[in-house]
């Protein structure tokens, strides 16, 4: 956490605060007495740095051990390191511990998103009946479990089940309850991917060799490279009451029908609004952040969105392994912290129509293993002793997002984004970069040429008021309309959805630019200037940078004519998957073989098809259990919405029939995006007429306004 005093420098209060600020310059609040009440609890519940140190050193083992991860492959320094953790659990009143993994596609179906067996970490004597401890270094690194009733894609079968769990030494070992969690890879028998954790730290290691080879070549030796992501997190706070209230939102995360209210965001007044105590949302959001904390989860922002009853949470960045984990772990929190409060989260894209939907922005930064920042032009210049070394690196991940856009578009693929994508501060389903004007024109002259550091033409604002000092904005501008600005120092890929895991979209981010990397390694290998080989890239592809506005139709079309990639169906852009191209890369790049990703595909088009069903299935009960009665009840009739629901059993029953995993998910688009659509128009013309006392189902109104709905229940 940083705080500066500078503000109040010439405050005469700045007296009575002076005695806590001798390291003033390092940003230290540890000693101050406010802050170290607030923060205290920071960490305890995540085995990392000094607490893990202390225990380490107490079980007989160095408090570097866990540095070098080759410790799981020693069983005497593992047993040191679960003796360790044992005893930090005991300390924490915790009994029992589960290898914690993340299984393939349940994005926003499964509550948290991760699979575990939790396992007592003692046993009872058969004799005596006494306790004993009974968790160990085999325990710790290990696991074993039924990989055959996780979604697998032909993977495991009944007769060939077995899945094992393999620890993640990139992420902590955290505990929550009375239970230790220790990250965890999820193989088959054959070493089969049946996570998204697997493919994703493959793919670290491929950007951390590939990588390495293209800085040699640049002048920097460096013991390999890390991405590093920051992951904002968009959810809906509802009361609980009207939640339960609405089917569609308890089994599917959004809403099938509902009438516009009279009042949405056009007036742009909930975003960064304050957070009101006359509602829940504020105390259920410090718990949310408390909670996280405790497990060294640095969440450091919170705020209202854009639409109603819309938040945001954002931590600081790190590892993407760990981050990952971390962000799983803060939306399973959310839900449960929210229930206590009264309060129902919705981590689903697009829960109701007309406004904005929440997106999960995925912050994206290389860098050495030595923290010399890849996209920070001043930084890996130095480092390299090269001024065009940042270039060379900026025309490796442009040419990667023109070659490779067809997977950024898969790995965004949610079921939600089917909603959100293309509005609202969503970017299209078209792949280019924003690089911003002063660092495009930068790579243009490269480009053609020239050979010179990147300086950013400084933009100071002055507002003409005397009391306010002019101040400098960077170079580049915001554009919402991108799927992948350039923001300085990192990209962010905007396009992510907000109930999605990421790991797909990392491993995606980390191999194209691995693939890139290499190829212009293996070019200089063979006597090419690296620079030469930049600019013959960036020539290539610099078709792919867009810095306008990405909503405009005419722009649209002129990118796509270009040959940027545009999918705009998710189904074929999970079909993409399998392309030969793409299965090339994977393979290469020691990621994915072909079954892996002829399996995932099959995952992904199952569960696409699998959440249609469920929102059709609630429609119809929806329709039959609610809106019919109620115009009943209204003395009205309406004969087409009756014959509606025999349209969406067809419509069912068709997707039954399909002969494969894609067809279902192609015939569930076009139930979804059009005929559950128009479908909708007539249950949202109904609630227009009826009478609101005998319309049973939560409407917009009662749903998307905690403000406008305070009373002595909801306090």
């Amino acid at each position: 956490m940083r705080y500066s005093w500078t503000t109040r420098r010439n405050s005469a209060s700045n007296k009575s605060i002076s005695k806590y600020l001798g390291a003033e310059t390092k940003n230290e609040v540890s000693s101050i007495p406010s802050a170290k009440s607030v923060y205290k609890q920071y960490g305890k519940h995540v085995f990392t740095g000094k607490l893990a140190q202390q225990y380490l050193v107490a079980s007989g083992g160095s408090a570097s051990l866990m540095e070098d991860p080759s410790w799981v492959k020693d069983r005497k320094k593992a047993d040191i390191v679960a003796a360790a953790v044992l005893h930090w659990a005991i300390d924490n009143e915790a009994y029992s511990f589960c290898h914690w993994f993340q299984p393939l596609a349940s994005s926003g179906v499964r509550h948290g998103q991760t699979g575990q067996v939790q396992n007592m970490m003692f046993k009872f004597d058969p004799k005596t009946n006494e306790l004993k401890y009974d968790f160990d270094g085999g325990d710790l690194v290990k696991g074993e479990t039924d990989g055959s009733s996780y979604p697998n894609g032909g993977l495991r079968a009944t007769h060939t089940a077995g899945g094992y769990l393999a620890i993640d030494t990139s992420s902590p070992i955290f505990l929550r309850g009375d239970t230790v969690f220790i990250p965890a890879i999820f193989v088959s028998y054959y070493g089969m991917a049946l996570d998204e954790k697997s493919p994703l730290l493959r793919a670290n290691d491929a950007l951390s060799s590939q990588g390495q080879r293209l800085l040699g070549h640049l002048g920097l030796k460096c013991g390999g490279l890390k991405a590093n992501i920051g992951l904002e997190q968009e959810i809906f706070l509802i009361f609980r009451e009207e939640f339960y209230r609405r089917p569609d939102l308890q089994f599917t995360g959004r809403t099938v029908m509902g009438k516009f209210a009279p009042r949405d965001q056009e007036m742009c007044d909930h975003y960064m609004a304050p957070l009101s105590t006359a509602t829940p949302a504020l105390e259920c959001m410090k718990e949310i952040q408390e909670e996280c904390w405790k497990m060294g989860i640095p969440l450091k922002t919170r705020h209202r969105e854009v639409a109603p009853n819309q938040y945001e949470f954002a931590p600081l960045y790190g590892i993407n392994s760990a981050q990952i984990d971390q962000n799983l772990v803060v939306m399973q929190i959310i839900e449960e912290v929210a229930a206590k409060h009264g309060l129902a989260a919705l981590l689903q894209e697009k829960p109701f129509d007309g406004v904005n939907g929440s997106g999960k922005h995925n912050n994206w930064s290389i860098s050495t293993l030595e923290e010399v920042q890849l996209f920070v032009p001043k930084a890996i210049n130095a480092a390299c002793n090269n001024i065009n070394a940042f270039p060379v690196i900026m025309a490796a991940v442009v040419s990667a997002v023109d070659a490779h856009g067809d997977l950024m578009r898969m790995a965004i693929s949610s079921p939600g984004n089917d909603f959100r994508l293309g509005a609202c501060e969503a970017p299209p389903a078209i792949i280019s970069t924003y690089l911003g004007d002063d660092m495009t024109a930068y790579l243009e002259a490269f480009k053609n040429g020239d050979s010179k550091e990147y300086t950013p033409q400084k933009r100071i604002i002055d507002v003409g008021i005397s009391g306010v000092e002019p101040f400098t904005v960077p170079a580049e501008d915001r554009n919402r309309t991108s799927p992948f600005p350039y923001g300085g120092a990192r990209f962010e890929f905007r396009a992510v959805g907000s109930s999605q895991n990421v790991s797909m979209v990392n491993t995606v981010l980390n191999i194209m630019c691995a693939q890139k990397f290499g190829e212009f390694a293996d070019k200089i290998d063979a006597g090419a200037d690296p620079v030469d080989v930049a600019r013959e890239a960036l020539n290539e592809h610099w078709k792919v940078i867009f810095n306008g506005n990405g909503y405009d139709l005419a722009n649209q079309q002129m990118l796509t004519d270009n040959g940027v990639w545009r999918i705009d169906s998710g189904c074929d852009a999970i079909a993409q998957l399998t392309s030969a191209k793409n299965i090339a890369l994977f393979e290469s790049m020691g990621v994915m073989t072909a079954d892996e990703l002829h399996a995932r595909q099959n995952v992904l088009h199952d569960h696409y098809a699998g959440i249609v069903e469920m929102e059709a299935r609630v429609m119809i009960d929806m329709i039959n259990q609610h809106v019919i009665p109620s115009i009943y009840a209204a003395e009205a009739e309406d004969h087409e919405l009756e014959a509606s629901v025999a349209i969406l059993e067809r419509a069912l029953h068709e997707i039954e029939e399909a002969e494969d995993s894609y067809s279902k998910a192609k015939l569930a688009r076009v139930l979804r995006l059009e005929t559950m659509i128009e479908i909708r128009k007539l249950c949202d013309a109904a609630e227009a007429v009826v009478p609101r006392e005998l319309w049973t189902i939560a409407t917009y109104k009662e749903l998307l306004f905690l403000d406008s709905h305070v009373g002595p229940s909801h306090v």
